[in-house]
């Protein structure tokens, strides 16, 4: 077996370009979401995400990255605003269109209307969730955490969640792979996922089985 190899200082001197996309996908397969906000004015914001991770169930707390705010970033200056937002998950039918999102629009630009995705409100809550995603959920802002990168970590709490019924099992385990829920790698690469199977819970004396 044959490996590449790179040291720090060959990481700090590679292109720029080679660095992202190596750094990026060093780290596995990322979820891939869909981030709707609307600020003060009503002018309503998607952007994609391969950052959102869980940080606990009671409260449930679910956590993204924004990228430095060194120019207008929408998504960040909305969800700061309003304190609210929402995480909705892409499947195979519209990542695409999910992938549009990333382009540079103009503020006053929606990204729902030029992707042909539809915007769906659900209760009270301020932001637009996607009506096309299977699995959503609605948040409210709880902690900001500005990074040593100028990146900014941004904490919610879970205060709504809508999935379609039949992906729900009985002990309310999500079944991703039914609902064609896709992976990412890197900034672009976008995979389907496929069920292997689900274990029992880890105690030392089944370490065999």
């Amino acid at each position: 077996m044959v490996y590449k190899e790179f040291t720090k200082q060959e990481i700090i001197d590679m292109d720029m370009y080679y660095r992202i996309q190596l750094i990026n996908s060093l780290g596995g397969f990322k979820s891939i979401c869909l981030i709707g906000s609307k600020n003060k004015e009503g002018q309503t914001n998607l952007g994609i995400f391969n950052s959102v991770f869980h940080l606990g169930s009671a409260p449930a707390l679910y956590g993204f990255v924004c990228r430095p705010a060194n120019r207008e970033r929408h998504t960040l200056e909305n969800i700061l605003e309003t304190k609210n937002y929402t995480i909705n998950q892409v499947h195979h039918t519209f990542y695409k269109q999910a992938h549009q999102t990333s382009a540079k629009y103009q503020r006053e630009t929606s990204e729902f209307k030029k992707v042909n995705l539809n915007e769906e409100y659900i209760g009270d809550i301020h932001a637009p969730f996607v009506k096309e995603s299977k699995i959503k959920f609605g948040l409210e802002l709880e902690e900001t955490h500005n990074m040593m990168n100028k990146n900014t970590i941004l904490i919610g709490k879970v205060i709504h969640v809508k999935v379609e019924e039949n992906l729900l099992d009985e002990k309310g385990f999500i079944q991703l792979d039914k609902a064609d829920t896709i992976t990412g790698s890197g900034c672009d690469a976008y995979y389907k996922t496929n069920f292997l199977e689900r274990l029992a819970y880890a105690r030392p004396e089944n370490e065999d089985a």
